[in-house]
């Protein structure tokens, strides 16, 4: 493991209390993989949105700035070689996260940004509409690396994402716009009838092992019948780490990625339904990240990525 690298993230995004996503479900994977991370919280709640009553603040404009404004006065800004943003609540917000990435990259033209546009799943928006045209003109142009989920490819690209061929031609969009590497991290609609496999599909422009100019790999995994919060988060981090680790080979990473996401996915799911109450209670459905550490080190691949 190529521990001895001097990496360093700042991950903005959500935090809970209690439970995994966000910072939660991104920070301890990181670490692991040998990585030093600084995390701002965009909110910091009891538990995420999922629970019958949750409680906590929600970071603003000014606070992001102020904590910014630190990280400059100590010459801190330029140590960044990765950024990674996910769930953001506001606008304003957004927008104060856009000055800070811009200004991250002035200082540090070499530090690579992964944006996991969050803004929604299953075709609804879970945060305000008017974050999609600040991601859309500000925030993605600005990104090395996005992993939306289906819903979110098709929001940002306008693209409905029927099958294989309206897919990459919302990943072409999305290149369009400047960004290197998209990762659709999962597909639901077109691709299997039974409803029983979830497909990620990624491309790359960016020269991986082999020096191909493109990279184009899909991969087909079982779908495990029940949802579980911080998944997409949990996704972008180990993206983040294995494409640097493999020195940008998008095949091994999409393996690697998925692998280790399938194992903690499935002790999850038996986990719960080991439990009272089951999968009915979303304290039995937190994700058990920190009891799958040997599977984020050392992943065991069971799918094949397919190179299209």
């Amino acid at each position: 493991m190529d521990i001895d690298n001097d990496h360093r993230v700042l991950s903005i995004q959500s935090h809970v209390v209690s439970g995994y996503c966000g910072n939660k479900s991104a920070v301890f994977p990181l670490q692991t993989l040998g990585f030093d991370v600084d995390f701002i919280n965009s909110v910091q709640f009891s538990t995420h949105t999922g629970y019958p009553r949750w409680t906590g603040q929600v970071l603003n404009e000014q606070d992001i700035f102020e904590l910014i404004d630190g990280l400059r006065h100590n010459n801190l800004l330029c140590k960044y070689t990765h950024l990674l943003s996910g769930y953001a609540r506001s606008a304003s917000f957004l927008e104060a996260m856009h000055s800070a990435i811009k200004e991250i990259k002035s200082v540090a033209p070499n530090v690579v940004y992964l944006c996991d546009p969050v803004l929604g799943d299953d075709g609804r928006m879970y945060v305000p509409h008017e974050l999609l045209s600040v991601y859309k003109e500000k925030i993605i142009p600005l990104a090395d690396i996005i992993c939306p989920n289906q819903f979110e490819a098709e929001l940002l690209s306008g693209i409905k994402i029927t099958g294989m061929k309206t897919a990459l031609e919302a990943i072409d969009y999305l290149h369009s716009l400047g960004i290197k590497t998209v990762v659709i991290s999962s597909t639901e609609t077109g691709f299997d009838d039974t409803n029983e496999q979830l497909m990620t599909i990624g491309s790359s422009q960016l020269p991986g092992a082999n020096n191909q100019d493109r990279q184009l790999c899909k991969l087909v995994i079982p779908r495990i019948p029940s949802r579980f919060t911080g998944t997409g988060d949990l996704f972008a981090a180990l993206f983040l780490a294995w494409f640097t680790k493999t020195k940008f080979d998008l095949k091994i990473t999409m393996e690697n990625v998925t692998a280790t996401l399938n194992s903690i996915i499935r002790r999850t799911y038996e986990y719960a339904n080991n439990k009272p109450n089951g999968l009915e209670l979303p304290f039995n459905r937190e994700l058990r990240i920190i009891q799958s550490r040997d599977d984020i080190l050392e992943p065991k691949i069971q799918n094949s990525a397919e190179l299209i």
